[in-house]
């Protein structure tokens, strides 16, 4: 615990510098609410905001869509990216399509997506997907493809199937590059929900954000920014710690490096 609180005490006296100076602008220079909202504003904006806007129960709708497309996004990305390498020909047939997908703003594409799947949590769920798909694929090729030759090269003289060696060499080994990019797409995962709410939504914390904008209420899109904060922040926590559990021998090596 004691190591934990040293290595929070920097981090948590930064935010407070940061709050403070902040709170001083903003009453030293009278700068307007509309513009820049002073942290107090935005605390009891918070608080209102769980009080009486159902804070609680957008934010939920918000995290079930982003977990839910990325989750599918992810299990998409494992598939491809486990069909490119298995079947080398597929690299280039299936390939070159994903990385033009992935090109393609998902920001232009989101209205189009709302018009085939509805103003419900379909169409998020696919936005969400689409958002996370690309950095899951490129971490499993890369992670399947680094496989020591010589490993692979002793796994065919044993005659291991190319799904043995799927399973007991490349998986294994590619796990630290597919959880990196799980932590990139469960934080991008956040961001497709809150576009495709800007885009076509009545329930959500993109939702609020664009009410809260209309009525020129920064204070509480200070508010929302901080909930969505939270909500990355845990979902990111979460992500890791089952990274520390499952790929516990890659800490445990950095332990012997160290």
């Amino acid at each position: 615990m004691t190591a934990w609180l040293r290595r929070a005490a920097l981090p948590l006296a930064t935010f407070v510098v940061f709050i403070a100076v902040w709170e001083a602008i903003v009453r030293v220079f009278e700068v307007p609410p509309y513009l820049v909202p002073a942290p107090s504003a935005v605390a009891e904006a918070f608080v209102i905001g769980f009080a009486r806007a159902n804070y609680l129960g957008h934010a939920a709708i918000t995290a079930f869509q982003a977990v839910s497309g990325f989750v599918a996004g992810s299990l998409l990305g494992l598939a491809i990216g486990i069909l490119v390498v298995v079947f080398p020909t597929a690299e280039r047939i299936v390939y070159p399509y994903v990385v033009a997908l992935q090109t393609v703003p998902k920001v232009a594409v989101a209205p189009l997506i709302i018009v085939w799947f509805g103003f419900g949590m379909e169409s998020k769920i696919v936005i969400v997907a689409l958002v996370s798909l690309f950095p899951v694929l490129v971490n499993v090729i890369a992670g399947l493809k680094a496989v020591d030759q010589d490993r692979l090269d002793l796994m065919s003289a044993l005659g291991a199937s190319r799904w043995q060696i799927l399973r007991y060499l490349r998986l294994p080994n590619a796990l630290p590059f597919i959880f990196a990019g799980l932590n990139t797409a469960i934080v991008f995962s956040v961001i497709g929900a809150i576009v495709g709410e800007f885009v076509g939504a009545n329930k959500g914390i993109g939702f609020l954000i664009l009410q809260a904008n209309f009525a020129l209420d920064i204070a509480a899109a200070f508010a929302l920014f901080v909930v969505l904060s939270i909500m990355g922040v845990t979902l990111h926590a979460t992500l890791q710690w089952a990274q520390r559990k499952i790929v516990f021998w890659a800490r445990a090596e950095e332990h012997f490096r160290a």
